[in-house]
């Protein structure tokens, strides 16, 4: 496939998770994850949670939020994302889904410390720590995946 359908289902899923499945025809996942992504939603208030956070008020956002169902978000929505990647074509490259599964780990790290987690008293909350965990989480898979494949390079493929 072309690295333009690539992009776009990146986008897609990151719009919605689910939308991505969609555009590469597997309407089952496709459907699947967008029930979850509902499920998830809903169960953690994420919308609730959203507009005080876009408003400043993360008191709110941090209050009106169950993060037992928000721990799922990040993990969900990485797969959503990687998944239709793959599916259009972009997980040939060797070790491809690190940088994925660390922004997932990462995330969900920032969703569990997001209502204690400031600095000099300034709360990111719900809404824009597992934001920017998700974008360190993705660092930190680029700089893994580098790694190991220079490992790779050097001393050939690790045996089963």
């Amino acid at each position: 496939m072309s690295k333009d359908k690539k992009v776009e289902v990146i986008f897609w899923s990151i719009a919605f998770p689910g939308f991505g499945q969609f555009l590469n025809g597997k309407l089952f996942k496709g459907a699947v994850l967008i029930a979850l992504e509902f499920i998830v939603n809903v169960f953690s208030k994420l919308n609730a949670a959203i507009i005080p956070s876009f408003h400043g008020d993360i008191q709110t956002a941090i209050s009106s939020t169950n993060y037992q169902w928000l721990m799922f978000y990040p993990c969900l929505y990485l797969f959503a994302i990687w998944d239709a990647y793959r599916d259009a074509g972009g997980g040939e490259a060797s070790y491809s889904f690190l940088p994925y599964v660390f922004s997932a780990y990462i995330g969900t790290i920032g969703v569990v410390y997001s209502p204690t987690f400031n600095v000099k008293g300034i709360y990111f909350g719900p809404i824009w720590l597992p934001i920017i965990f998700l974008i360190l989480g993705y660092t930190i898979g680029m700089i893994i995946r580098l790694i190991v494949l220079n490992w790779v390079r050097k001393h050939g493929q690790p045996s089963s």
